[in-house]
Order: C-alpha cells, then structure tokens, then sequence
C-alpha cells in the first residue's frame, strides 16, 4: 500500500484571511517503509511574512519571492500524492484547508477528506495523556529531533513518518516471536490464569524414525546438540 507523509508551512493559521502555503514536504511509504522517495518546494506566496510565522519556519519573504507560484508546481505535487494514496499529516484539518485553499485558487479538484490519515487523531486514542505535538511524541518514541531547531515541511514529514510507525505498534509489531512461544495466558476476574493441555498430544513421529533420528546423531559426534535432546 502507498501512503504520503504530508507536511506544510503557512504565513499564518487561516487561509480565509488571506494566509498562504510556502512549503510543502512529502515522503512517500510503500508498506509502511519509506521507499527514499520525497516532494519537497519552497512556494512563492506573493504577500508579505508576518513575524509571528517567520518565528516558527525562519522562511522571509525575501526568501520566497525567487521560488515558484503555487501554480507552477500544482501539476507536480499531484502527480506525486497520486489519486487515492491516503495522506497520512498530524492535526490533518489544519494542513488541508490550506492545500484545498490553493487548489481551489488554480481551480483544481480539492483533496477529499477521505485520504486524510490524522496522527493527532491517532495519538489522541492512543495515549490517554498528552501533549500531543510532534516533539513530545519523538520524546516519547525516543525519535531523535535534535535537527528541529525550527519547523520545516520535508524534516517534519520525515520525523511524522517515524511517529506514525510508532503509532501503528513500530516497525516490528508484526514478529511478536516472544508471543508465539509463551503459554495461553487469560486474565480471570483480576487474576492470571495460564491454561495447560489436559493431556499429551500423541507422538507423530514412528518407532523406526526415532530410530532413524538416533543413528543420525550418532554420526554428528559427541558434541552435537541434537544429543540434549535424546
């Protein structure tokens, strides 16, 4: 399965009050693994840099004005996010008004919320505590941030990666190896019960293989570790 790790920096918090996209930071998973694939631009937002946005980002205005219009690189952040591979963005409702602000201003198809993937959403039905942001869920996942020192779309997509892994049981949910070989165990009124098989099941094994087995080990020498199980 594909999935997109999405990440944006705005001039401000609300896209109705005239506050444009001018970063945007994708990472794309392919099986819950990043594939090394990323969509990363710095967007022109032809209007000026409110000091309260540059605080967080450090992009100027100054800076901005030699890179594209967000119509000039609409065509190419599409054809990466694909149709249909869910968009996986922590607190999702922020970043998508902007994304369907800016789409709707080139006339474009908006983003249907259906593909959004909310890790805040996510972290919230996780952990009965918060805080929530990204930094405190790396301090919690142990996921190193130190690059951090100010918001940044493609280190944040690729930081958001990590914390949706974890947010999905970790890279290794899956093995649970220990699980495999451990008794049944059932939790009964407070107490743990382990159940045992009321009887042995049947040897599969024939006389004339055990038999067999035994003239095996006894060529491997007196070491073999086959011997501590005879």
């Amino acid at each position: 399965m594909r999935e997109i790790v999405l990440d944006t920096e705005t001039t401000g918090l609300d896209p109705n009050q005239g506050h444009r996209l001018v970063e945007l930071g994708c990472v794309e998973l392919l099986n819950r693994i990043p594939t090394g694939q990323t969509f990363h631009v710095y967007v022109n937002p032809e209007r000026d840099m409110p000091l309260e946005a540059f605080n967080v980002h450090g992009l100027s205005a100054e800076f901005l004005s030699g890179h594209r219009r967000f119509a000039e690189i609409v065509d190419d952040f599409l054809a990466f996010i694909g149709d249909d591979a869910p968009l996986v963005i922590h607190n999702a409702e922020f970043d998508h008004k902007f994304l369907c602000a800016e789409l709707k201003l080139v006339k474009r198809t908006l983003i249907a919320r259906e593909r959004l993937v909310d890790t805040l959403a996510l972290a919230r039905r996780k952990h009965s505590a918060g805080p929530y942001n990204l930094d405190a869920l790396c301090g919690r996942y142990g996921i190193d941030n130190s690059r951090r020192t100010k918001h940044g779309a493609l280190l944040d997509a690729e930081i958001l990666a990590e914390v949706y892994l974890e947010l999905l049981g970790g890279r290794q949910a899956s093995l649970g190896l220990a699980e495999s070989v451990a008794p049944s165990v059932f939790a009964v009124g407070g107490a743990t019960t382990v159940r045992a098989r009321p009887a042995p099941l049947k040897p599969r094994l024939t006389d004339a293989e055990l038999a067999a087995h035994r003239e095996f080990v006894g060529t491997l020498g007196e070491e073999a570790v086959w011997r501590k199980y005879l």
